[in-house]
């Protein structure tokens, strides 16, 4: 029986972060699918805000992709996934906060707005923190390496991926695609795309068109919609 039990859902991005960290960390795990639209009555026992991912290990139940990914960085530290360095280590966890706090409630916003003028304020901003990622902190933080925090993937590149394998998503039903001059974040884009964990969990585009229908009509009513609504995503 695996140590690690992992309740994710295919659609989910935030499940996705944390089936990238077991993949790139090779920890043996059981793999556990929920059904968001139809969630068995059971879940709510494993899950206090009834959402994946969570994570059970042994008597440890552990839901929130970032505080997942941490709680398997300290029990697996090989390989390393966060800089060894507390300044570098900071920086990443800055910028894991960035995704969490300013990034995601945008996107996930753009998405269910249905008034035209308010969304085409929301699309800036989104535009905006593309290029802020991109010349604030991919350029800066990879120190010309090949990933976020440079020449090891790691926590901060699994944190951001999974929404830009979405992306295809956004630019179909709002028009919003990466920033011509965001050439560094789109090389990122096409080396995480290549890796054998991402190729395990990734779906194609039209599987992502399918999953965000609900969102761009307005009519999604699961948990991550209801936050972002109500401000608390």
């Amino acid at each position: 029986m695996a140590e690690v039990e992992i309740f994710s859902a295919e659609v989910c991005p935030y499940a996705q972060r944390t089936r990238l960290m077991l993949l790139e960390k090779g920890i043996e795990h059981s793999l556990t699918e929920i059904d968001l639209k139809n969630k068995p009555d059971w879940f709510a026992e494993v899950s206090p805000y009834s959402k994946v991912p969570v994570v059970r290990r042994g008597d440890d139940l552990v839901w929130e992709s970032s505080v997942i990914n941490e709680y398997l960085e300290e029990l697996y530290p090989h390989p390393p996934l966060m800089p060894k360095d507390p300044g570098r280590r900071a920086l990443a966890r800055i910028w894991i906060d960035f995704a969490n706090v300013k990034l995601l409630p945008t996107w996930y916003r753009v998405f269910l707005e249905q008034d035209k003028a308010r969304r085409a304020e929301l699309a800036a901003r989104l535009t905006e923190y593309f290029r802020f990622m991109e010349f604030e902190g991919f350029r800066k933080a990879s120190q010309g390496g090949p990933f976020w925090m440079g020449k090891q993937v790691g926590l901060v590149d699994l944190c951001y991926y999974p929404w830009f394998e979405r992306l295809p998503a956004l630019e179909h039903y709002r028009g919003i695609g990466l920033p011509e001059d965001c050439t560094q974040l789109a090389a990122w884009i096409r080396r995480m795309a290549s890796r054998e964990s991402v190729k395990a969990c990734a779906q194609d585009a039209a599987f992502y068109i399918q999953g965000y229908s609900h969102y761009a009509d307005g009519t999604e009513d699961g948990v991550t919609a209801r936050d972002m609504r109500a401000g608390t995503g």
